[in-house]
């Protein structure tokens, strides 16, 4: 009896370590099984926590965390995801570093981030300045709802990214387009259509966000558009189907959650989207319209061209576009500079003049950065960038907390580098014997 007591006794304390919430508490642990239930479908105000038990600046909000839950309760609702154990939960709503606090306001399907203290008191002031917006915007009629309803064809009120397919529009819209479609076949009458209704309308907003509509979620009413239905061969529902431009329809089989569906769409916009534009930075612009729209900036500082000539340069460059194939999916832009060239740049990421190759990765709302420290190779941007990608990387502040001024610069030619060429001077004109004496 002692060795599974003493087994079930460590279970308890690993449990312990990694539960930084329990029951007790007034913070509802959320997880992908009851977060549509308690947070998307409500209409209460939430405010989430997104965290890592092994997450020191986690572990030290935790106290404020349950002592503002308690404030709060009966007023705002206060969760937390563990998002280390709940990637997919964490993945949907941007989360790239712990602890990260979303507001779940008028649109659940966009929820904002909070930008306060991390104290108890800062955390409840936010929240009920929140709640103050939340009331205005119902006062002036507004609704944040995303109006997608399965009512017999009828999209109903509201907006919605789930886009309404019928027997007069489905081949120009789904299979004239260079977009990839999941299309759910649905009947009103139909009760688990009805429970997926509210994870596909959260999906399609999500999904059309990180894919700039190039992955669309679709839905058809098959007990009004017959003909599309019959022509599929749809007998129960819901019915989900993938539609790649070219190629037969393909069965969706993979869980029927938000964070299921978004995953899949993610991966299929992953298999059909090229690699991101390796750029070389030319100008301020070049930098803006890379890292605006991206949760990350890849930036490498390449050795001058005369310390490695072409070919050492390409190999470089190379080893950046297969790690930009390799991380495509992650939708962040792929810069590079020449050392000296950008000299403000490296002086604010701490490069100085010297390491060359350099890589940094820049987060440009929050003002971080991090830099690489192992070998510029597949390997070593490989980890780099796997550790960045869980919240495990070593960030620092952007040098000023602002962008570094852009130099322009011409764009490399492709070739090798050459040495200025020196001034010559002519002397062959020049008698020797009129010079002075004292000069000689």
């Amino acid at each position: 009896m002692k060795p599974l007591l003493l087994g079930v006794l460590g279970s308890c304390l690993v449990l312990s370590v990694r539960a930084m919430y329990s029951s007790s508490d007034d913070v509802v642990e959320l997880n992908p099984s009851n977060f549509n239930r308690e947070v998307i479908q409500s209409d209460s105000l939430w405010l989430v926590e997104f965290y890592a038990p092994w997450c020191g600046h986690c572990q030290k909000l935790t106290p404020d965390w349950k002592k503002a839950a308690t404030a709060l309760k009966g007023i705002v609702k206060v969760g937390a995801v563990n998002a280390d154990e709940h990637k997919s939960l964490g993945g949907q709503f941007g989360v790239r570093g712990f602890p990260t606090i979303k507001i779940f306001g008028a649109n659940k399907n966009q929820p904002e981030d909070y930008q306060g203290g991390r104290s108890s008191q800062a955390i409840v002031d936010g929240a009920m300045n929140a709640l103050r917006s939340l009331v205005k915007e119902r006062l002036s009629g507004k609704s944040g709802s995303s109006g997608y309803k399965q009512s017999g064809g009828s999209s109903g009120g509201g907006k919605s990214d789930v886009v309404e397919l019928t027997d007069d529009n489905f081949d120009r819209m789904v299979l004239d387009s260079d977009d990839v479609w999941l299309v759910e076949f649905f009947a009103p009458w139909c009760g688990h259509c009805k429970n997926l209704e509210p994870e596909w309308a959260a999906a399609a907003t999500t999904v059309k966000e990180q894919t700039k509509g190039k992955v669309r979620l679709g839905a058809v009413d098959a007990t009004v558009h017959q003909g599309v239905s019959g022509r599929y061969g749809i007998r129960g529902f819901p019915t989900i189907k993938i539609f790649r431009k070219g190629q037969e329809p393909e069965d969706y089989d993979g869980s029927r959650s938000r964070a299921g569906i978004v995953e899949r769409a993610m991966d299929l916009y992953s298999d059909n989207a090229p690699p991101p534009e390796l750029l070389e930075i030319l100008s301020e612009d070049v930098l803006t319209k890379a890292c605006e729209d991206s949760q990350l900036c890849i930036i490498a500082v390449l050795p001058h061209i005369l310390d490695t000539g072409a070919s050492g340069r390409n190999s470089y460059l190379d080893v950046m576009m297969k790690m930009a194939e390799k991380y495509k999916k992650k939708l962040w832009g792929w810069l590079w500079t020449e050392a000296g060239a950008q000299m403000d740049l490296e002086s604010s990421l701490g490069i100085g003049g010297f390491g060359y190759p350099a890589m940094a990765a820049i987060n440009t709302r929050k003002m971080k950065f991090a830099l690489l420290r192992g070998s510029f190779s597949e390997t070593g941007i490989h980890e780099f960038l796997r550790e960045l990608s869980v919240g495990r990387g070593s960030t620092a502040t952007l040098g000023g907390g602002n962008m570094p001024k852009i130099h322009s610069v011409e764009a490399w030619d492709g070739k090798d580098g050459q040495l200025p060429v020196e001034e010559e001077y002519d002397l062959s004109d020049v008698d020797l014997d009129d010079l002075d004496k004292d000069e000689l």
